[in-house]
Formats: structure tokens, sequence, C-alpha cells
């Protein structure tokens, strides 16, 4: 600790201060305890606090299992067996089973309310030893050396306080709160979107089999997600461009009713469904990442590092997946500071390749080729398997995994040359038409 400083009181210093009580916080916290270290965790809000990301991955379930809480998550969650995409065919979907993924990815995962979830992770870093603290903001952060941070708090029940740390761990989510004050934080230029959503009762469910599935909808502006959740309520969305929100005119829940209605097939499954509490929400600026996860004694982790667009609800995961690997970093940096910046170093470009991964598939998620791949599975040379264990999370480690996802590379951009000329004019189309359906003009020309 610097010398300059005698009034920190050894009750509030620790090995490692983490800002933020969210998945990717609580994990890490949890087993940096557990080996040993002093750690103090401060959510600046009380749980349970809303947060939406409900639905989690198969790949969740071993990070879950290891963190010794995957009892707990099968108690509190929906059981969900795989995700569905609208389809030209009878049923009107293809559903994509996660027992069909190629590597070793469980055959399911689960998806949970965020409050419960969360609060749950939360309290389970207190059994582990951490000092867990709520309703406790972090409101600066200043390093004197690689191993010495000063962090001031305000606190709404024992007041402002400083504590003195010898690593910091942003985990605060979209605050990305180190992120923004080192102005390491970047927009993603490729791709932005905004979201709308809210949660139904007497929602329509898929049948059988299929009940607890995720099931998207492409949309002109953007996709819509059904999400089953406990005690017989639904989850719906609307994940957007930005410029259609903005086009908005009318109150948040009429706005939200009429995007929904854009979607004959989903708005079917709402006919007959009430929205809770008539509460309607909006969040935006959705896709952002920060130039560098982390420096000399400190460290992004999950949201406060990078988020990408949630259509294959890979945020929880990335968040818990980054924070375990962060854990045996942070744990080896103490232990030996100069293996700290090489560590660093790998562990950004095991996530960053993960998240492009996904990426080709978002970018290009409303494209006529992705949409029509999506419609028309085949299974040639176990493609369409290896897009489930990609929609699994499996996306990491597994080189077959990987060749899969290179020739699903190979088949899309075979399928652009294709169609191209159709599919331009056909997907101008559409955006017309939908623009026009919202605001009552002319209706264009049909181009066929």
């Amino acid at each position: 600790m610097n010398d300059s400083d005698t009034k920190t009181s050894p009750a509030n210093q620790c090995d490692v201060l983490v800002i933020g009580g969210g998945p990717g916080g609580s994990t890490v916290a949890a087993l940096l305890a557990r080996r040993g270290w002093s750690v103090m965790q401060l959510e600046k809000d009380h749980h349970p606090r809303f947060h939406i990301g409900e639905s989690l991955l198969p790949m969740n379930l071993p990070v879950l299992e290891r963190l010794g809480v995957l009892d707990q998550v099968r108690a509190l969650g929906v059981y969900k067996p795989g995700a569905d995409f609208e389809a030209d065919n009878k049923r009107g979907y293809n559903t994509y089973a996660f027992a069909r993924a190629l590597g070793n990815s469980p055959p399911h995962a689960f998806q949970v309310w965020r409050q419960d979830f969360d609060r749950m992770l939360f309290e389970h870093a207190r059994t582990q030893g951490v000092d867990a603290r709520e309703g406790a903001e972090v409101i600066a952060v200043q390093q004197y050396g690689p191993r010495d941070s000063s962090v001031e708090v305000r606190s709404d029940a024992a007041g402002s306080y400083t504590l003195r740390a010898r690593y910091v761990v942003d985990a605060s989510g979209r605050d990305a709160f180190l992120a923004s004050r080192k102005q390491l934080r970047r927009k993603n230029p490729r791709h932005q979107s905004a979201a709308i959503f809210g949660h139904f009762r007497d929602a329509t469910y898929r049948g059988g089999e299929d009940r607890g599935n995720i099931s998207i909808y492409n949309f002109a502006h953007g996709w819509m997600w059904m999400i089953p959740l406990p005690d017989g309520v639904m989850s719906v969305g609307a994940v957007c461009r930005p410029d259609y929100l903005k086009s908005r005119r009318t109150s948040p829940h009429d706005f939200f009713f009429a995007t929904l209605k854009l979607h004959p097939a989903l708005w079917a499954r709402l006919e007959k469904a009430t929205l809770i509490g008539d509460q309607v929400r909006v969040t935006g600026n959705y896709s952002y990442d920060a130039s560098s996860i982390g420096g000399p004694g400190w460290m992004l982790v999950g949201d406060a590092f990078a988020f990408l667009d949630p259509v294959f609800s890979s945020g929880v995961y990335l968040a818990m997946s980054g924070a375990e690997q962060s854990a045996k970093l942070i744990d080896a940096a103490l232990r030996e500071p100069a293996s700290e910046v090489a560590l660093q170093r790998r562990l950004e470009k095991r996530l960053r390749t993960g998240m492009q991964r996904f990426a080709f598939f978002i970018y290009r998620f409303n494209s006529p080729p992705m949409q029509h791949i999506f419609q028309h599975p085949r299974n040639v040379w176990q493609v369409e398997q290896g897009v489930i264990s990609m929609l699994a999370g499996d996306l990491f480690d597994s080189r077959k995994v990987w060749w899969r996802l290179q020739f699903f590379r190979l088949i899309y951009f075979g399928t652009v040359l294709r169609n191209f000329r159709r599919w331009h004019s056909e997907h101008r189309y559409r955006l017309a038409q939908a623009k026009t359906e919202f605001t009552g003009g002319t209706t264009p020309v049909d181009p066929a």
C-alpha cells in the first residue's frame, strides 16, 4: 500500500476489489476467494434488481457446476432444449436442438429471471468468503502503483469511505466504469442496436419438446425474441436499429405493441396475452467494446469489457466464462507479477476470437442469405450441427466446431453470389413496406 495513506483501516483493505454484482463479478469474486485471497465486491444497487438477459447457453452449465451452483440454477430456471427460428414450413419454424451439437456441450440450458439468478450468485459469493456489499457505489479509482489502488465508495448505509486494493476488477456491466474513465470504450462501428421489451402472461407456447425454446423472429428493422420464464411468464422484445426507435412518435407502450404487430406469427402468440404491469422498457447502445482488457493491477470482465447484440444469448456465458479465466489470471498475477502482461494478452485474444465467431452471424443475421440458411438448414459436412454448437456457446476450443463454422462461411458467401440481385431488391422492398405499414404512407411496388 502507499505510505501516504495511513487512515485506511484493515477492514477496508483487500487483495481484490470487484466492482459490480452481476454474474461476471460474482463469479470472479467467488473463485478468487476460494483461492485464499481477501475479496470485496461492491454492487451499487440492492438485490434483487431488474436486468434483461434471461436466456442462458448450454456452455454456461459446466461453469455453473464448477462454481457449485448448478442445482440452484436448475431450481430457478425453465428447461431450454434449444432455439427456434421462423421458417416457411408447416410448423412455421425450425428447431435447433442443443442435443444435436457436435462438441461436448450439454444438451440443454435454462432460462431464468435475472434478478433471482444474479441475487443467487451474489449470495453464493458471500458463502465463499467474499465481503459482498450492496448499496455501495464506486465513485472513483486512483491507482498509485501496479498493486496499490485507492477506491472511493459512496454507500447508502455507511456514507462515503475509501478502500485500498492490490487488484481492481471492473465487472460493472454496461456502466463500463473503468473503460469509460480510462477512455477505452468504443462503439461498434459495424453494429449498433437498441431494444424495447416487456413481460407477458398467457402467451402461446411452442408445443411438446419445444415448449422451453427461445424463439427468434426477423423483421425489417431487426429481430424479436420470445423467452419462456418461470411462473408462466414470457419475455418478449425487439432489438432494432437505433434509427427505428428514434422514429417513435407515440408512447413506449403503443410503439412496442405496434412493433410486435409487424410480425404476424409472433403477434399471433400474444393476441390473448397481457403485459405485466403495463411496463415497457427501452435500452440502447448495445454493441461496444474496450480497446484493452486490462493493465497492471486491473481487469475488465464481462459487459464491462464488451457486449454483442444478444440475438444468440451470449452475454451471461461470455461474462461468466471470461470471469472464470480472469480469476486464474489474477491469482497468477498476484503470485507472479511478471506473468501478468502475457496472461492478459492471451485472455484478450481468446475472448475476442470467440466474440468474432459470434459476430459473423450477428452482423448478417437480418440479411436474406442468413435468413434463407436458417429457414432451410442442411447438415452438409455437419455444418448445421456446427451452427448448433455455436448457438450452445461451444466456440472456443473445439476444432471440429471451428472447421464447420468455416464451412458455413463458404456456404453463406456462395448463397450470396447466387442470389444477390434478387435478394437485394426484395430486401429494399421489405424495408420500404415496413416503413409504409408503420407510417401509413403509399404502398411500394412489389419488385416481383
